[in-house]
């Protein structure tokens, strides 16, 4: 059984994400001359107005972007630091064994959402800044309408969030269509689009996040670019090279989980042996995760192929490996871009949690990415003054051998981005089915005592599961608890791409 999920065509230029209104805009500037990178900053702005409980100025991005011709995608890092305030010994003396999630502004890393949007438009931006915020900067100021899943996430928005105010009007909400207007982020987006980075991070937002910080943060973290072009990380996997993000993003997760499945015997999808063999491919590849990422840690060496033999070989076809740890989900979106010239772009931005720590600055949620540190004494991942926390977010692009394009996927999911990532490119690279079908399909998520399965899966997963050992619990179908994934695929002539139908108003579009 399928949700009602459609796999979009178009000829020349695709985009897909979490809320029509988005990919609309993204679609407007690929129509107006812009490249994939200006479809998706705009996009992914009119995200951060229309779906702010996942995404925002206030969090962080991470971005894969292929562009025709070159050998490797580009990879851009647009994570925040820890501000220069940043004391792991002190929260140790108060009693803490990890970071306070919400309503504590030491989970707060400076946002490096901003920071990414510029860096990606000089680099790969073919129309004006100014242009490509605008359709985000109307809606914020004149309104849209609430869509039934920001009315369910303002219902759950956490006690710590502001109640006056935008966020009092966020928090009220109480029907999809009623009309949601955003003047602190229309004020915000108008203020990058007149005068840049500075505009955010020396206008009212940084100096709200100052003043909110209680001497977390300094003028000198909000001059410091949060955003870097870092070497992408490539692994062959079912054929064709596959490739993430780098440290401290946990993307190696997925490379290293597809290169151990594409060894094992897989079957058919509806086969639980298919199932079984994804749930430890990735668990294998995770199971080490929480000691070893950190900004410093080695990708390549992490992907080292003696490594994941060896994790592979400890995999038993007949019966399941301890659980692995496993983290919840959080709040994020993923889009896809691929314009008429070839580019293509898979971009992640994100809160972490839903509504980050639930401290607002101009009706921006912070995120609360530092609760990714660790405040073990001397872990490579402690908290710290200017050190990027271990990150969730992590795009995927697939390539052919020959170079060119193949396919650029994201999601949300948290720390189950690697798992949802795993089951998709399996989907598609090894069983060949179509976008809407491998987006639709069930999904499967590792828990600390077993293994979540959708409803909808095959009966033999129900069976065979738990015969090789697996805690099975069931889970409603199409949940946002297994993610939000957004994928285009280069065929020969045409593209075809899909949204998630778990997003409830997704859409690809393109021509």
């Amino acid at each position: 059984m399928l949700a009602p999920a459609e796999t979009v065509y178009a000829r020349s230029a695709m985009v897909s994400s979490a809320d029509h209104v988005a990919t609309g805009a993204g679609v407007a500037m690929l129509r107006a001359g812009g490249s994939a990178a200006d479809a998706a900053i705009a996009a992914n702005a009119v995200l951060a107005v229309t779906w702010p409980q996942h995404c925002g100025p206030g969090g962080d991005l991470f971005a894969l972007v292929h562009v025709a011709g070159e050998d490797e995608p580009a990879a851009l890092n647009a994570s925040g630091r820890a501000g220069s305030g940043a004391d792991a010994e002190r929260l140790r003396a108060e009693g803490e064994t990890a970071i306070p999630a919400r309503g504590d502004v030491r989970a707060v890393t400076v946002p490096g959402c901003v920071d990414g949007w510029i860096a990606l438009h000089e680099r790969f931006g073919r129309l004006e800044l100014a242009d490509v915020l605008e359709p985000a900067r109307w809606l914020a100021a004149e309104g849209f309408a609430a869509s039934p899943t920001l009315v369910a996430a303002a219902g759950a928005m956490p006690e710590e969030a502001a109640a006056a105010g935008e966020v009092a009007a966020l928090r009220a909400l109480a029907r999809p269509g009623a009309v949601v207007r955003r003047p602190g982020l229309a004020r915000a987006l108008a203020a990058i689009a007149r005068d840049g980075r500075s505009g955010f991070y020396q206008g009212p937002f940084g100096e709200g996040l100052l003043a909110a910080g209680d001497d977390e943060f300094s003028p000198a973290d909000l001059e410091r670019s949060g955003a870097d072009w870092v070497p992408a990380l490539g692994l062959r996997a079912w054929g064709r090279p596959v490739w993430t993000t780098p440290p401290n993003s946990q993307g190696y997760l997925t490379l290293a989980g597809a290169w151990i499945a594409e060894g094992l015997e897989l079957h058919e999808p509806g086969d639980a042996r298919w199932a079984h063999a994804l749930i430890e491919a990735a668990a294998a590849a995770r199971r080490d995760r929480d000691a070893l990422l950190h900004e410093g840690a080695d990708g390549r060496a992490l992907l080292a192929p003696p490594r994941l033999a060896e994790q592979r070989a400890r995999i038993d076809p007949a019966r399941a490996a301890a659980p692995a740890p496993a983290g919840g989900g959080g709040g994020t979106i993923g889009l896809a871009v691929v314009d008429p010239d070839g580019m293509g772009v898979g971009l992640i931005q994100s809160n972490f949690a839903g509504w980050g720590t639930g401290l607002f600055v101009e009706g921006i949620a912070l995120q609360n990415r530092g609760a990714g540190f660790s405040l073990r004494e001397s872990s490579s991942a402690e908290y710290g003054p200017g050190r990027r926390p271990p990150h969730t977010l992590a795009p995927v692009l697939v390539t052919r051998p020959d170079g060119t394009l193949h396919t650029v996927l994201a999601t949300m999911g948290g720390h189950s981005q690697p798992q949802i990532l795993l089951q998709i490119l399996a989907r598609r690279l090894k069983a060949g089915e179509a976008p809407a079908d491998a987006l639709a399909a069930a999904r499967w998520g590792l828990e600390p005592t077993g293994v979540a399965v959708e409803a909808h899966a095959p009966s033999d997963w129900f069976e065979g599961l738990p015969a090789r050992g697996h805690r099975v619990r069931r889970r409603p179908s199409w949940s946002d608890e297994f993610g939000h994934a957004h994928l285009i695929a280069v065929e020969d002539d045409h593209l075809a791409g899909a949204a998630d139908p778990r997003t409830g108003s997704g859409s690809a579009s393109g021509w």
